[in-house]
């Protein structure tokens, strides 16, 4: 069977998440049922990254095996037909190998979480920012950042329910900045790595918070980390912030792609 990759673009608001769960809408539950329209006994498709709950995501990759060799771009273009009126996009579609895995392939993950400072409310990024009303301590944050990067046993930072085998994880990037907005500022979290964690990301931004209100020191974040405590974790962020902006590949399977 044809195996293809799907570059997917989507609003988490309505959706109970990626992954597909009985009764609840999931955005795998949405994309299989438009390839369903095309090829009725599909197998299930297999994503880089389950996604949570009110979770978006820029470029979610995906690998789907069909009965006929689709040509790429009128795959993605029938996709998009039968996704209407879901928030869910298929920005490319890709022929790759039979051993390709979306999931197992992935060689790193990408997120951003946009955490908005201002008084006024968020009406246009409604459901896709943090915001908190008061400022924050850019330069404090990154100190303590750079507690975080690299090799750690990451189990403070690690949700009880994580089914991952271990808490060591490699984080490679978490670079911190701050953008002017009406009214306000935007901070922006860009986290790297081959893998991480159930809710690593939002567990990491909400204790980075918590350092640039001032409620705890860089070297907190430290003492946290070491602690390989959960208890020892500060707020988890909401889900609403984050976003899934990329997965990288040995070869980029989309290369080619139009």
């Amino acid at each position: 069977m044809p195996r293809f990759a799907l570059k997917i673009e989507y609003d988490g608001t309505p959706f109970r998440g990626w992954q597909r769960q009985k009764g609840l809408p999931s955005v795998q539950q949405a994309v299989e049922e438009a390839l369903r329209k095309l090829e009725p006994d599909m197998p299930p498709i297999v994503a880089a990254g389950r996604t949570d709950t009110g979770v978006h995501a820029a470029a979610q990759v995906a690998h789907c095996d069909l009965r006929r060799d689709w040509d790429p771009f009128r795959l993605s273009e029938a996709l998009n037909y039968h996704l209407r009126p879901n928030p869910v996009a298929i920005l490319q579609a890709a022929r790759v190998e039979g051993d390709f895995s979306a999931r197992f392939s992935a060689i790193e993950r990408r997120y951003l979480f946009r955490l908005l400072c201002r008084r006024a409310p968020a009406s246009l990024d409604k459901h896709r920012v943090w915001q908190v009303q008061h400022q924050l301590d850019v330069p404090a944050m990154q100190e303590a950042a750079a507690h975080l990067l690299g090799r750690h046993d990451f189990t403070t930072f690690r949700a009880a329910q994580c089914q991952a085998k271990s808490p060591v994880k490699t984080l490679d990037q978490l670079e911190i900045t701050s953008v002017p907005v009406p009214h306000g500022c935007e901070i922006r979290f860009h986290l790297r790595a081959r893998s991480f964690l159930h809710n690593q990301v939002r567990s990491i931004v909400g204790t980075l918070e918590r350092v640039g209100a001032g409620a705890w020191s860089p070297d907190d974040v430290k003492r946290a980390l070491e602690a390989s405590d959960r208890a020892a974790c500060g707020p988890v962020a909401p889900p609403q912030g984050l976003y899934l902006i990329g997965v990288g590949y040995e070869t980029d399977p989309f290369d080619q792609a139009p």
